[in-house]
């Protein structure tokens, strides 16, 4: 696991969100909620949420996947993007 990849899992876990589960999952990180987290909620809000908690971390950037799940349906997130994932089809 990478330093900015751990800085992340920890500023989510202090996030103290009931009944989520955050682990890094190779060189992502895994965020496993509860059944009946409202995903359509979480996918519209997250650019915001993830750039203001990005503010707060020193380690130097690098390519990230968030994998949010939520038992029914899951989505990926990609922050810091390399030119491979911003050339693919």
């Amino acid at each position: 696991m990478n330093a900015y990849q751990q800085k992340w899992i920890e500023m989510l876990k202090a996030a103290n969100l009931h009944d989520w589960k955050i682990e890094p999952l190779g060189a992502d990180i895994l965020v496993e909620m509860p059944h009946v987290t409202d995903l359509k909620l979480i996918r519209d809000n997250l650019p915001e949420v993830i750039g203001s908690l990005s503010l707060d971390i020193d380690e130097p950037k690098q390519r990230l996947q968030f994998i949010f799940r939520n038992g029914h349906e899951n989505f990926e997130y990609l922050l810091n993007p390399t030119e491979e994932d911003l050339n693919r089809p």
